[in-house]
C-alpha cells in the first residue's frame, strides 16, 4: 500500500512539472486577481504586479499564457505606472490562437508578461500643450485608461478629452467605469473632474450620441456638443488607438490640420501605437 501511494505521489508530481512548464527568463509570471466580462466580445483582467516591473502609463507589454511553446500578444497596460496591479482590457477571439484561452482564465491562473513593456502613447512622445485627445474604439482605449488615471497627465493638459467608439452600446461600458473610477480615485480625482471630458459614441445601435468619430469631427459635433473650439495644432494635442481605418482616417485628418506625428525619440503634437495597426 506505501508502494502504491509513494508510486501515486510520483505520478502527481510529474503530471504537475509537466501542466506547470518552466518560467523563461524573458518573462514575469503573474496571477489573475481578477476578471470581469463585460460583454460576450470583451473582458478585463487583472493580474499581480512583479516587483521588478516598471513601465510607463500608456506603454503596452507581450502577454501569454503558460506553455512549453508560448503565443504571445501585445497587449495594452490598461492600469497606470503606479498601479500595485496591471489590468488589461481584452477582445474575445473564438478561434484566437491566444484569445481563445486567455478569455477562461480565472482567479489565480498563471500568466506570462515578458518583462519589457515599450509605445508610443506616452507623454513623452508629445510637446507640451494645452488640450488632450485621446481618440479610442473598442480594446484602443486600454491605454488611455492607464494615462487618464496619472497625475502627470492633469499636470501637462488642461483639459484631457477621453473619446471611445464601438458598435454597440454594451461595449461602452468599461469606459464608464473608468471615467467614474477615475473621478472617484483618492490620488487623481479632483484633478480629473476639473479637467476631464468623456464622449462615447455608438455606431450600429440606438444611443445618446452616435456615429463613427471622424464623422463626428468632420461636421463639427464633437466640438459643437462640447462647446471646444475645433483643433488647434499649437496647442491641442492627440492620441489614437483603435482600429486600422479609425487610425488610418484620423492620421490623415492631423497631418491635414498641420499636426506633425511624434515618437519617443522626437515629440509630436500627435501619436499612434503602431503595434496595433496592421
Amino acid at each position: 500500500m506505501r508502494e502504491t501511494g509513494l508510486t501515486s505521489a510520483i505520478q502527481l508530481a510529474s503530471d504537475a512539472a509537466v501542466a506547470a512548464p518552466p518560467v523563461p527568463d524573458s518573462v514575469y509570471e503573474t496571477r489573475v486577481t481578477l476578471v470581469e466580462h463585460h460583454t460576450d466580445r470583451l473582458f478585463r483582467f487583472r493580474v499581480t504586479r512583479p516587483a521588478g516591473f516598471r513601465f510607463r502609463s500608456g506603454e503596452f507589454v507581450m502577454i501569454g499564457l503558460p506553455s512549453p511553446s508560448p503565443v504571445y500578444r501585445a497587449y495594452s497596460i490598461a492600469s497606470p505606472s503606479w498601479d500595485d496591479q496591471i489590468e488589461f482590457f481584452s477582445i474575445k477571439v473564438p478561434d484566437g490562437v491566444l484569445t481563445s484561452k486567455l478569455q477562461k482564465i480565472r482567479d489565480g491562473d498563471a500568466i506570462w508578461v515578458l518583462k519589457k513593456s515599450t509605445g508610443t502613447l506616452v507623454l513623452d512622445a508629445l510637446r507640451p500643450g494645452r488640450r488632450l485627445f485621446t481618440f479610442s474604439t473598442g480594446t484602443g482605449i486600454a491605454p488611455f485608461a492607464s494615462l487618464i488615471r496619472d497625475p502627470e497627465c492633469y499636470e501637462k493638459f488642461d483639459q484631457v478629452i477621453l473619446t471611445h467608439t464601438c458598435r454597440n452600446v454594451a461595449e461602452l461600458r468599461y469606459g464608464k467605469d473608468v471615467y467614474a473610477r477615475v473621478c472617484g480615485d483618492p490620488l487623481v480625482g479632483e484633478a480629473a473632474k476639473k479637467a476631464l471630458v468623456h464622449f462615447d459614441t455608438a455606431t450600429r445601435e440606438p444611443y445618446d450620441r452616435m456615429g463613427r468619430i471622424t464623422r463626428l469631427i468632420e461636421d463639427g459635433r464633437l466640438f459643437t456638443e462640447l462647446g471646444i473650439p475645433a483643433f488647434d495644432p499649437e496647442h491641442d494635442r492627440v492620441m489614437l488607438c483603435g482600429s486600422t481605418a479609425m487610425i488610418r482616417d484620423l492620421k490623415s485628418m492631423m497631418l491635414d490640420r498641420g499636426f506633425e506625428e511624434g515618437s519617443n525619440s522626437r515629440p509630436g503634437s500627435f501619436v499612434l501605437e503602431r503595434a496595433f495597426v496592421d
